[in-house]
């Protein structure tokens, strides 16, 4: 590896920084972010990046000015010469608002991706998208990690008897049948209709899940409805034990509440979003990506094709 690689991290996740700096056995950069009195922000480069290939950590999960902290991280980078920059977004936020599915709204998720690429990010390095169309609304290349290689490998080791892989909503079928392929388990699907935001009901079950052990996927929780509901639905159906695998923990609300409440078991979530103490239920586990992030990383910079850390049909 060359010696013009430069890792830095902003300030919404640096403990998934040092997990990715140490997996490349490089240090994180020193970069100043300050606030003045009224909330701005200010990023300094401490260190000459002239000619360098710089790499952004900084996932824009909640609050909201993480994206715009990433924004100015970019913007500087670029002012100081850097001959690439990076953006790498473990948990890639407003990926939600993908479409006009009403009047009068934003499609915020291509918003953020011009933001991105006004900036002048030259590339961007992102995991588990909500929908994958997105990829599409960069003018910049965007490569596409999965933490299904964690998750398979976990509930591997675990060697469930019966397992069911269900996917809670129509979006999520292809993440799940990869699941079900890879964890040589059955396939089941859960038919949900959102009457407003943050509300999801259960309409129907698609598949046997009676006296089954299940495994919901998911590429995020947020309010935790449709997981729970899904959970619930399957113990109704007679399912035994009832597992979770969602990438981005953003557990907003109630969220924990009604995980600990709920008839989920397990519930296994990824460090792309930092999650606080308080949130930390006997139920719940996190599993590191920061190796995968470090693998895409170094073969970007050695110019590699990183084709076999997002394969997902593999």
């Amino acid at each position: 590896m060359n010696n013009d690689l430069k890792l830095f991290s902003g300030t919404a996740n640096p403990a998934l920084a040092e997990r990715i700096a140490d997996s490349l056995n490089r240090p994180l950069e020193s970069l100043s972010i300050r606030r003045f009195s009224d909330g701005e922000i200010w990023v300094k480069y401490v260190e000459n990046i002239r000619g360098t290939d710089v790499f952004l950590i900084q996932p824009t999960c909640s609050p909201a000015e993480n994206i715009l902290e990433l924004l100015i991280m970019i913007d500087a980078a670029k002012r100081a010469s850097a001959r690439r920059v990076t953006a790498v977004l473990p948990y890639y936020g407003y990926a939600r608002q993908d479409r006009k599915d009403q009047p009068r709204v934003s499609i915020s998720s291509k918003l953020m991706a011009n933001l991105i690429t006004t900036a002048g990010a030259d590339r961007v390095l992102t995991m588990d998208l909500h929908a994958a169309q997105i990829q599409g609304f960069f003018d910049i290349p965007l490569d596409h990690l999965y933490s299904s290689f964690v998750f398979v490998e976990y509930f591997r080791k675990k060697n469930i008897e019966n397992l069911v892989v269900v996917s809670p909503d129509i979006g999520s079928i292809k993440m799940a049948r990869a699941y079900s392929k890879r964890l040589g388990a059955q396939l089941a699907l859960v038919d949900k209709r959102r009457p407003k935001q943050n509300v999801a009901e259960i309409m129907h079950i698609i598949g046997d899940v009676k006296d089954k052990n299940v495994l919901i996927v998911d590429d995020m929780v947020d309010t935790a409805g449709t997981l729970v509901g899904a959970a619930a639905a399957m113990k109704k159906k007679g399912a035994r034990r009832v597992f979770a695998a969602c990438t981005h923990a953003l557990m907003s609300g109630d969220a924990v509440k009604r995980i600990d409440e709920s008839p989920v078991d397990e519930m296994v979530v990824t460090d792309t979003i930092p999650v606080a103490k308080e949130k930390m239920i006997g139920k719940l586990k996190i599993l590191s990506v920061s190796s995968i992030f470090a693998q895409a990383i170094e073969r970007i910079h050695k110019e590699e094709s990183i084709s076999i850390l997002f394969d997902v049909e593999k």
